[in-house]
């Protein structure tokens, strides 16, 4: 009798999602992909939609034909200042015209981007220019202390200032400061010559972003023009497809930050897509995100999990959300499914999942099956992060042994594509296999259709007397509790059991309940559902919650703070 063959990872059974309503004509790959400058999105969406708005800030609109003219016009100014193809150029700007602009027109010259999240402090922001030998830095007139302070000790030549309100109905005269070059003032000043430069899509470097560094130092994540254009059209047919005609015509709100990998390529997708971006400066806001979304209804708003349960909280969103026309997609942490069903509940559209890194341009994965309530034809699944974009491969490897996982067992996600990064600064091919793998620390397991679902992190997985607990098993027990708003686990070290661990949980409890549940039953809650392994030792209860640069929640800090409490004696 003939032996089954059991099914590996490289059968792709997620391939069969593809093929389902909106998706039926979705091709399995969309090789081969254009190998052309990153800039192009820009130049081809102007010429395609001059009259389209291309964002709005603060109340004001311009044009995609408006917003080409003054990259055009940075790009020429950037040039006649002397910088030249390969050079890296900071950008240290929240989320407002000036950073696409900038973004672009560094572009357009042949630069580099190397975007700069706004909380970095003196030694960091340093060691970023250090390493990265940036030559300019473009950055708010409020950041420029801070830029003065690492000048002297990098390679950085020109200071490039503007203000928020820059770009806005609030602008003021543009002010010249002594040692800078003025934003406003170098676009108008330019024409729009800006140089033909010869670049290569699949080697040259169009962005160069360092890490959050939640393991150690920053690294720098090498991303060329091939690589962010492939992934923007990987995602193309996901996003659009099961929503035809929002080409040119519809808005999306940014809601995360743009020197986020998630934000840098949702902008660049925008404009790709010609939708009008609606700008938010400090995506913090969530009375404003709230009132723009009411007020535009965007076909698509991109947040992240702590934003989303913000905007659902009364008591920072006391205006509440309008029954939209609204996809939201989240990103950057897992969403708890309690969070995804009281904002679809309230905005009437699903909420769906995504997966990437900033090693893979970002984007890896996405869960289609969000859009089931629009379409009718896909199963609804439980939140996950969905299937591989075309052309994507993941497998899960079994961390300790190098081997593939069965399907429905966890493994480490390995993932290979033409998204993935070139290399860490400033070595092509290094933090990849010899075959071009990259291992990426999260753990996940994968149904029989190919859904791939995130399990924690290797590094925040718990020993506990031998046993491996992952957090995020625990977190999504308590998650079903009716009044827990939010759960955070970590291990902290046994002390009478050297190289064990026990389970200690954070808990956000709901206004209508605090003061009427103990932590104890919250354990007593678990131990029917969990492992005995698993069942928390300790529960505390608590309302904040220290947050990484790009609003994940720092595990490593609550870490930290249980250690520091345990070498006090406490």
């Amino acid at each position: 009798m003939k032996k089954e063959r059991k099914m590996r990872y490289v059968d792709k059974p997620w391939l069969k999602s593809y093929q389902i309503g909106p998706y039926k004509n979705i091709k399995h790959s969309l090789k081969p992909y254009p190998q052309k400058p990153l800039f192009k999105i820009l130049d081809e969406a102007a010429e395609a939609h001059p009259n389209q708005k291309a964002y709005l800030y603060l109340g004001q609109e311009v044009k995609y034909s408006e917003l080409k003219l003054w990259v055009d016009k940075l790009a020429t100014a950037l040039n006649n200042l002397g910088l030249k193809k390969s050079d890296r150029v900071m950008v240290f700007l929240p989320n407002c015209p000036q950073f696409i602009i900038s973004d672009f027109a560094v572009l357009k010259i042949g630069a580099v981007v190397v975007p700069c999240a706004l909380n970095e402090q003196v030694p960091e922001l340093k060691r970023q220019a250090v390493e990265s030998e940036a030559r300019a830095i473009i950055c708010l007139d409020g950041f420029l202390e801070l830029v003065k302070k690492i000048k002297k000790d990098t390679k950085i030549e020109y200071i490039i200032v503007t203000s928020i309100t820059d770009y806005s109905p609030e602008e003021s005269e543009p002010q010249e400061i002594k040692g800078t070059h003025n934003f406003r003032r170098l676009i108008a000043n330019a024409v729009a010559n800006p140089p033909v430069v010869e670049i290569n899509p699949m080697e040259d470097l169009a962005i160069l972003t360092f890490t959050g560094g939640t393991t150690g130092f920053p690294k720098g994540v090498m991303t060329t023009h091939f690589q962010r254009m492939s992934n923007i059209l990987q995602g193309l047919p996901w996003m659009m497809s099961p929503l035809p005609g929002f080409k040119g015509k519809a808005s999306i709100l940014v809601a995360v930050p743009i020197f986020h990998a998630l934000g840098h390529w949702v902008v660049q997708s925008g404009i790709n897509w010609g939708l009008r971006i609606i700008l938010i400066p400090d995506p913090r806001d969530i009375p404003m995100i709230a009132k723009l979304m009411n007020e535009f209804r965007p076909f698509m708003v991109i947040a992240v999990p702590e934003q989303l349960r913000r905007l659902i909280d009364p008591k920072i969103n006391p205006t509440g959300l309008q029954r939209l026309q609204t996809m939201i997609i989240s990103g950057s942490a897992e969403l708890p499914e309690k969070i995804a069903a009281d904002l679809e509940a309230k905005i009437g559209m699903p909420v769906s999942e995504g997966y990437g890194l900033t090693e893979t341009s970002p984007c890896v994965t996405f869960n289609i099956s969000c859009f089931s309530k629009l379409t009718g034809f896909l199963p609804k699944k439980k939140s996950g992060i969905g299937v591989p974009l075309p052309d994507t491969e993941i497998k899960l490897i079994n961390p300790e042994t190098g081997e593939e996982v069965p399907f429905g067992e966890i493994g480490e996600i390995w993932v290979k594509g033409p998204q993935v990064m070139k290399g860490y600064w400033p070595t092509c091919g290094k933090g990849l296999t010899e075959d071009g793998w990259l291992k990426t620390g999260d753990l996940a397991e994968m149904d029989e259709d190919g859904y791939f679902y995130i399990v924690g992190r290797d590094k925040d997985m718990i020993n506990k007397k031998g046993e491996k607990i992952y957090p995020l098993i625990v977190e999504r027990t308590l998650a079903e509790h009716e009044a827990v708003a939010m759960a955070v686990t970590i291990g902290v070290p046994d002390l009478e059991k050297p190289g064990s661990e026990k389970i200690k949980v954070f808990v956000r409890i709901k206004s209508a309940f605090k003061g009427k549940v103990s932590e104890w039953e919250l354990i007593e809650f678990c131990q029917d559902k969990l492992p005995r392994h698993a069942i928390p030792d300790f529960i505390e209860f608590r309302d904040k919650f220290p947050l990484t640069k790009v609003e994940k929640i720092s595990r490593k800090e609550l870490r930290e703070e249980e250690i520091k409490k345990l070498k006090e004696g406490n």
